[in-house]
């Protein structure tokens, strides 16, 4: 019984004396401390990231709605004349790097493009309301201790919280009938534009199995060769998708260049005849486009302009619409893939 009472001492003192090592400000640091620091760093960038992201669109919200509302107000004062003169210029110069936005927008006016008008009216009523009333929250102080709540709470309780404010003070059947009505447009547009591009679609899958041919042949041996064993079955999936993205690339490039030609043709007319009666307008020249050539020579004119525009900046558009118009570019491209599946 002593010598047990001896031992249960001796192993109480070496516990002891291992937690006193571990809690010891001269102790080494254990392997996983380093590892554990680095995650919390990387954890607190990314609330601050998430909470800086979340200032922006707050704020970049009411300025972009405020621009587009400006810009719908200039248009609908721009004179006719003057507005199908814009129009033209845009589709002479700018038609060829977005050709299916144009075509949808074409075929939008014919199966609804006033019900999504309205459709986005109303979100943007809805955006409004939640970004007013989230500037409200972000000004309480129910502590009173003269600094707001929404500044002293983590990234992740401050998300919580705003996802709360969009549940309580969002309107669901005003937004769920706007993307409603949205989605019902879409599909309407998406089937005019299967059919306008059936041509390309099937371009694109011709290309698509010419490559596939030739990559089956020559390339997919030896990337199977010096593929391991387990990872084998994903080598002709991969090689399927290269040559379809190949293809489908092609065909839209071409389709791009055929668009840009057609649209400076119509575009550079609009323009000239806009031009003719704008000029009739101040007592300069005919006031009917069919008692001259001038339009028609004013349209090529236009047309090579515009063409040649789009020729040199390789049917992209160039810096700065790159910028301004990347959200028409995400549009063109997913309406593209939405049209070739």
């Amino acid at each position: 019984k002593e010598h047990n009472n001896h031992a249960i001492e001796h192993q109480r003192v070496i516990l002891i004396n291992q937690y006193l090592s571990t809690t010891s400000p001269h102790s080494q640091p254990s392997s996983s401390c380093p590892t554990m620091t680095e995650s919390s760093n990387n954890t607190e960038k990314l609330e601050k990231l998430g909470r800086t992201v979340l200032n922006g669109i707050i704020t970049a919200i009411p300025i972009c709605m405020t621009f587009f509302h400006n810009a719908h107000e200039m248009y609908n004062r721009l004179p006719t004349d003057y507005l199908h003169f814009l129009i033209g210029a845009i589709l002479c110069f700018f038609g060829g790097f977005y050709p299916t936005v144009f075509a949808a927008v074409q075929a939008a006016e014919h199966g609804g493009l006033t019900t999504v008008k309205i459709a986005l009216k109303a979100l943007g009523e809805e955006v409004i309301i939640i970004v007013n009333e989230s500037k409200k929250d972000d000004k309480v102080d129910d502590d009173g201790d003269g600094t707001p709540d929404t500044e002293q709470l983590s990234p992740r309780i401050l998300m919580e919280r705003k996802v709360k404010l969009v549940l309580t003070k969002m309107n669901p059947e005003k937004v769920n009938t706007a993307i409603s009505s949205i989605y019902k447009v879409w599909i309407a547009v998406l089937a005019v534009l299967k059919i306008e591009f059936a041509r390309t679609v099937a371009l694109a899958m011709t290309i698509s199995a010419f490559f596939k041919r030739f990559v089956n042949r020559y390339i997919v041996p030896k990337v199977d060769s010096a593929t391991p064993a387990e990872y084998k079955k994903w080598v002709p999936v991969l090689a399927d998708w290269a040559c379809k993205s190949i293809g489908v690339g092609i065909a839209w490039k071409i389709q791009t260049i055929i668009t840009a030609f057609t649209s400076s043709l119509s575009g550079g007319l609009m323009m000239s005849r806009a031009l003719i009666v704008i000029l009739a307008k101040r007592g300069m020249g005919p006031k009917d486009h069919n008692d001259t050539t001038a339009d028609e020579v004013a349209s090529y004119v236009f047309a090579f302009l515009g063409f040649y525009f789009q020729f040199t900046q390789s049917f992209s558009a160039p810096f700065p619409f790159n910028i301004i118009l990347a959200p028409v570019q995400l549009v063109e491209n997913w309406i593209q893939w939405s049209v070739t599946d």
